[in-house]
């Protein structure tokens, strides 16, 4: 039965690749169908999900001849095991006297178990991060939250951009960091104008990609009605200017900004520096060993403790969309700037919550982070590949009940996810999660063009650029080959240990 179901998920694999290849795809109709195969096993009904996934295999000719070599190194594997077994028992009953019954019997025992959970062989062998992801975010937020007070204590009479508390977002604070030696913990800072002064967002129509691109135009307001401001500032709108440099500190817009707007490189070199000068006088200086590390949109540090703990944290610097979980990042993922005071519409603390809206429903065993760590390893390195996964994720878990995600049906999920990709990639569209969607938990709270705008697809630069369309569908196919490469590894490392197990029973 493993070795069966092992068979039957490689082989549908390679069947992935004559789709990615193949001129006969239909939209409407095959993600029709893969979503009711899904549905059907989140409602329990596995053997129609493995049936329908030979099926599928079944249909394509192409894979016959890969599918002949895998035979023989299964039927390699089966004969290797059948001779240690064979040996193993010779042994024992020369040795001891053991009932051998028995031992077939718990052997069987294992397979059944085995084909049940075939998700172990991933998990066995990818080595997933020891940290304590709850504990450690935490941690580095009080840390981060430390600093802003300290800060905001500092700045209170300039007029620099007030910091609000930090907000966790990204993978680790997700709760699926995917497996990696140093993990990097990512925050948002949000900006709020000093008084006096009022930030005005406007939407350019420059560069490319899903996200969109804002201008934070700074504007000065008047303050000579607050009277409990005109006590200690005086009106940069009201006071003539000789006063103003005498009297009170530089308006933002002779501090960070560009023209009217807010710079980003700026901001991140103000940042900067006020760390590298605060920090000698703070307490967490005899905690922390603080190492600041380059960087033109954000702040990136290294902060060690006791000489053994390090954290790896970067903060980028956020303005919010209204009252909304939308926020314009100084981060960017890619290539698409060419002013330093262009920020991007990030949805990063949206989809942190959208995480957190569906941890709450999720039973104990359910897999849907695992697959996202899965994935994440094999993409590592491909941020256009990991921000497909995390949208296909989450409409997944909308789409689908969340208690269909168990463990026991890891590598079904893993395939549907790649299958999933795979029909996006050939018709060249995958819908933005948050762009007029229905299915957005109400939780989460969205600009309002958002809500009733069009639907926005990621994969638009493809149906536009064939060169970017096939150079994506080789990509895919690599990605396709390290989870199989992946599964074998797994596979191999399984067969290792029962070797070793009965040659020391030998």
């Amino acid at each position: 039965m493993f070795a069966t179901k092992l068979l039957a998920w490689v082989v549908c694999c390679i069947t992935l690749k004559v789709l990615l290849v193949g001129d006969e795809l239909h939209k409407t109709t095959q993600m029709a169908q893969l979503l009711e195969e899904m549905k059907q096993r989140s409602q329990g009904q596995n053997g129609f999900a493995w049936g329908a996934l030979l099926f599928a295999a079944l249909q394509q000719w192409q894979f016959w001849a890969v599918t002949g070599v895998l035979i023989l190194f299964f039927g390699l594997c089966w004969w290797l095991r059948k001779r240690r077994h064979e040996a193993r028992h010779s042994s024992e009953e020369e040795s001891y006297s053991i009932d051998t019954d028995q031992v077939e019997e718990e052997e069987d025992d294992n397979d059944g178990d085995d084909a049940n959970h075939l998700g172990r062989l991933l998990e066995e062998h990818i080595q997933w991060p020891v940290q304590n992801l709850d504990k450690e975010c935490q941690a580095v937020k009080d840390l981060v939250d430390a600093f802003i007070f300290f800060f905001r204590d500092l700045l209170s009479n300039s007029f620099f951009p007030e910091l609000q508390p930090a907000i966790g977002v990204g993978s680790a604070f997700e709760g699926w960091n995917p497996c990696e030696k140093d993990i990097t913990y990512h925050l948002l800072v949000p900006l709020k104008p000093p008084r006096g002064h009022a930030f005005h967002l406007e939407l350019s129509h420059e560069g490319t990609g899903p996200a969109r691109i804002f201008y934070v135009r700074v504007e000065q307001v008047c303050t000579c009605a607050d009277e409990q401001l005109a006590e200690n500032t005086l009106c940069f709108l009201h006071h003539p200017k000789e006063e103003l440099r005498r009297n009170q500190e530089p308006s933002l817009l002779h501090t960070l900004c560009t023209g009217s707007y807010l710079d980003v490189h700026k901001t991140a070199r103000w940042f900067h520096q006020l760390v590298k000068a605060a920090w000698a006088v703070s307490t967490l200086s005899s905690q922390y060993r603080l190492t600041l590390l380059p960087s033109n949109r954000s702040f990136r540090i290294e902060v060690t403790k006791n000489n053994t703990e390090r954290l790896n944290i970067e903060m980028m610097f956020g303005v919010q969309e209204g009252c909304s979980d939308i926020f314009l990042s100084s981060q960017s993922t890619a290539d698409i700037f060419t002013s330093s005071t262009m920020w991007s519409e990030s949805y990063a603390v949206a989809e942190v919550e959208f995480f957190r809206y569906v941890a709450e429903s999720a039973l104990a065993n359910s897999c849907y982070l695992k697959c996202l760590q899965v994935c994440a390893c094999i993409m590592e390195g491909n941020t256009f590949f990991t921000s497909a996964l995390k949208t296909v994720m989450m409409h997944f878990l909308t789409d689908l009940p969340v208690s269909g995600w168990c463990t026991k049906d890891l590598l079904l999920w893993l395939w549907d996810i790649m299958r999933y990709l795979c029909l996006c990639l050939e018709h060249k569209r995958l819908d933005h999660f948050f762009f007029a969607n229905g299915n957005v938990p109400k939780g989460i709270i969205l600009p309002l063009a958002l809500r009733i705008g069009e639907p926005l697809n990621i994969f638009q630069h493809l149906a536009q650029d064939p060169d970017a369309h096939a150079e994506a569908l080789c990509e895919f196919m690599e990605l396709q080959d390290r989870l199989m490469r992946l599964l074998f590894q797994a596979t191999e490392r399984r067969l290792q240990a029962q070797s070793c197990v009965c040659g020391a029973l030998g």
